[in-house]
């Protein structure tokens, strides 16, 4: 296919701007809780995602009885807007301010449309869980870096959309995971995984196993964290088939951690490769056949055939 340019692709660095992803981490935590309390349980977590849009993330449609709110952040205008279905609208500047200061307006414009909504007041998946209320610490925002961070996503959608149509299984949509703060698409073998082992900080074990009911191959974009401090794309396969981390994968730069148990292709690789999209296509193709063929996946009754045979020909 033909490849978007290295323009299209945004620079970005976790050291320069890692303060505004922290703080908006931790905003998009707060906004995707209220979607999480007000919307029924779905398996693997589906209910509780974000989705990338032409202005920013937003919640979709979060039911509030026979009413409906969508909260959006926009990273064009640098405002988080909150919309009913009966016409009422409250809206919040996206600007250096603490978490706690985001959290307490929320609630307040949340309480004034009549949709107060009570969430667990702590960050899940993070080694900090300073209650939202209580936390001063986290008040950076930096509009380029947010601006940045969106334009990213919005490429990265595009391409694991493409990724995602190749595969007839069943598949997530491609959607924003706030508690890691990623973009990920996930597709199924069909075949129940072995029991998850938890682990994860702040996150109750049954969530977990909840999530990886099944066995995967996920990937996605992330744009790093004290752990691995560049943004990457990652691919990994639950459970681990042997052989995994030694498997060829077609994509310059790309590597296994095993620190985080998974294949990384550093952004800064895939923008700056003649064809960006195809290396990231390469990426993502790759380590999902290993994972696939490692663990006797039915790729015949998974996979598109006429995409199938095209894929295995690039």
């Amino acid at each position: 296919m033909a490849g978007a340019r290295t323009s299209d692709w945004p620079a970005l660095s976790l050291d320069q701007r890692r303060s505004t992803y922290e703080t908006l981490h931790r905003w998009t935590q707060i906004v995707g809780k209220v979607r999480l309390a007000r919307t029924p349980w779905i398996n693997h977590s589906w209910h509780v995602t974000l989705y990338v849009t032409a202005r920013g993330l937003t919640t979709w449609l979060i039911p509030c009885g026979p009413r409906s709110l969508q909260i959006d952040f926009d990273f064009l205008e640098h405002q988080l807007a909150l919309r009913c279905d009966d016409g009422g609208t409250r809206s919040m500047a996206l600007r250096p301010r603490s978490v706690a200061d985001f959290y307490r307006e929320l609630m307040a414009n949340l309480h004034e449309l009549g949709v107060e909504t009570a969430i667990y007041p702590r960050p899940n998946e993070l080694d900090d869980a300073t209650p939202f209320d209580q936390d001063e610490a986290h008040c950076s925002y930096d509009p380029e870096a947010a601006n940045r961070f969106w334009r990213v996503l919005v490429q990265a959608e595009r391409v694991l959309m493409i990724f995602r149509a190749r595969f007839q299984g069943k598949c997530s949509p491609v959607h924003f995971f706030w508690g890691s703060f990623d973009l990920a698409v996930t597709r199924f073998s069909g075949r129940p995984a072995p029991p998850h082992p938890g682990g994860v900080p702040h996150l109750p074990d049954w969530v977990v196993r909840d999530a990886y009911s099944h066995e995967v191959s996920s990937a996605g974009f992330w744009p790093g964290d004290a752990r691995f401090t560049a943004p990457a794309f990652y691919s990994y396969a639950y459970p681990e088939p042997a052989g995994f981390p030694q498997a060829s994968v077609r994509a310059a730069g790309a590597f296994y951690s095993t620190d985080l148990r998974e294949f990384l292709l550093p952004y800064d690789q895939m923008r700056t490769a003649g064809s960006p999209d195809d290396a990231l296509l390469d990426f993502l193709q790759s380590t999902y056949r290993a994972a696939a063929d490692l663990g006797r996946w039915d790729r015949p009754a998974l996979e598109r055939a006429e995409i199938q045979r095209k894929s295995e020909r690039e």
